[in-house]
Protein backbone atom coordinates (compact mmCIF):
# COMPACT_ATOMS: atom_id res chain seq x y z
CA UNK A 1 0.00 0.00 0.00
CA UNK A 2 2.79 1.88 0.32
CA UNK A 3 3.87 1.81 -3.15
CA UNK A 4 0.75 3.31 -4.07
CA UNK A 5 1.79 6.95 -2.34
CA UNK A 6 5.20 7.01 -3.24
CA UNK A 7 4.17 6.58 -6.82
CA UNK A 8 1.05 8.99 -6.45
CA UNK A 9 3.49 11.80 -5.03
CA UNK A 10 5.11 13.35 -7.20
CA UNK A 11 1.88 13.73 -10.13
CA UNK A 12 0.34 14.58 -7.02
CA UNK A 13 2.96 17.68 -6.09
CA UNK A 14 2.34 18.63 -9.56
CA UNK A 15 -0.97 18.62 -9.70
CA UNK A 16 -1.29 20.92 -6.74
CA UNK A 17 1.65 23.22 -8.65
CA UNK A 18 -0.42 23.60 -11.36
CA UNK A 19 -3.21 24.65 -9.63
CA UNK A 20 -1.81 27.14 -7.39
CA UNK A 21 0.24 28.38 -10.76
CA UNK A 22 -2.86 28.52 -12.61
CA UNK A 23 -4.85 30.62 -10.17
CA UNK A 24 -2.06 33.25 -9.69
CA UNK A 25 -1.89 33.56 -13.13
CA UNK A 26 -5.94 34.23 -13.23
CA UNK A 27 -5.37 36.75 -10.16
CA UNK A 28 -2.99 38.26 -12.46
CA UNK A 29 -4.57 38.70 -15.52
CA UNK A 30 -1.58 36.51 -16.99
CA UNK A 31 0.46 39.53 -17.90
CA UNK A 32 3.50 38.80 -20.41
CA UNK A 33 5.92 39.37 -17.62
CA UNK A 34 4.43 36.66 -15.09
CA UNK A 35 4.26 34.25 -18.16
CA UNK A 36 7.86 34.04 -18.84
CA UNK A 37 8.53 33.53 -14.84
CA UNK A 38 6.00 30.67 -14.93
CA UNK A 39 8.82 28.05 -14.59
CA UNK A 40 11.32 29.50 -12.41
CA UNK A 41 8.05 29.90 -10.34
CA UNK A 42 6.82 26.60 -10.52
CA UNK A 43 10.13 24.76 -9.81
CA UNK A 44 10.70 26.88 -6.90
CA UNK A 45 7.21 25.99 -5.30
CA UNK A 46 7.30 22.69 -6.40
CA UNK A 47 10.82 22.61 -4.06
CA UNK A 48 9.15 24.23 -1.48
CA UNK A 49 6.24 21.47 -1.65
CA UNK A 50 9.01 19.10 -1.55
CA UNK A 51 10.20 20.30 1.99
CA UNK A 52 6.69 20.52 3.36
CA UNK A 53 5.80 16.67 1.85
CA UNK A 54 9.36 15.50 3.21
CA UNK A 55 8.63 16.92 7.01
CA UNK A 56 5.17 16.95 7.05
CA UNK A 57 4.31 13.51 5.42
CA UNK A 58 7.47 11.43 6.11
CA UNK A 59 7.84 8.21 3.48
CA UNK A 60 5.37 9.85 0.70
CA UNK A 61 8.96 10.33 -0.81
CA UNK A 62 11.30 7.62 -0.64
CA UNK A 63 13.81 9.00 0.82
CA UNK A 64 15.54 10.05 3.58
CA UNK A 65 17.77 12.94 2.54
CA UNK A 66 15.76 16.59 2.40
CA UNK A 67 18.17 17.42 -0.57
CA UNK A 68 16.35 14.54 -3.14
CA UNK A 69 13.08 15.82 -1.74
CA UNK A 70 13.83 18.96 -2.65
CA UNK A 71 14.97 18.04 -6.66
CA UNK A 72 11.63 15.96 -6.41
CA UNK A 73 9.65 18.70 -5.53
CA UNK A 74 11.59 20.84 -7.93
CA UNK A 75 11.26 18.39 -10.90
CA UNK A 76 7.63 17.90 -9.97
CA UNK A 77 7.05 21.57 -10.36
CA UNK A 78 8.79 21.08 -13.83
CA UNK A 79 6.45 18.43 -15.13
CA UNK A 80 3.49 20.94 -13.98
CA UNK A 81 4.83 23.64 -16.77
CA UNK A 82 5.64 20.68 -19.38
CA UNK A 83 2.59 19.17 -19.05
CA UNK A 84 0.41 22.89 -19.22
CA UNK A 85 2.63 23.49 -22.38
CA UNK A 86 1.80 20.06 -24.34
CA UNK A 87 -2.25 20.88 -23.53
CA UNK A 88 -1.65 23.77 -25.37
CA UNK A 89 0.42 22.42 -28.08
CA UNK A 90 -1.87 19.99 -28.71
CA UNK A 91 -4.85 22.24 -28.47
CA UNK A 92 -3.52 25.11 -30.44
CA UNK A 93 -4.25 25.44 -34.35
CA UNK A 94 -1.64 24.40 -36.46
CA UNK A 95 -0.42 27.29 -38.69
CA UNK A 96 1.60 26.13 -42.20
CA UNK A 97 3.74 28.02 -43.81
CA UNK A 98 3.52 28.54 -47.95
CA UNK A 99 6.55 28.44 -49.69
CA UNK A 100 7.03 30.63 -52.58
CA UNK A 101 9.54 30.07 -55.54
CA UNK A 102 12.14 32.73 -54.22
CA UNK A 103 12.15 31.15 -50.89
CA UNK A 104 12.78 27.56 -51.68
CA UNK A 105 15.79 28.61 -54.07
Amino acid sequence: MNTFYEAAAIPALAAIVYTIIDITKTALGGTDKFNRFIPLIACVLGAICGVVAFYCVPGVFDTQNLLVAIVLGAASGLSATGTNQIAKQLTAPTVTKEVTDHESA
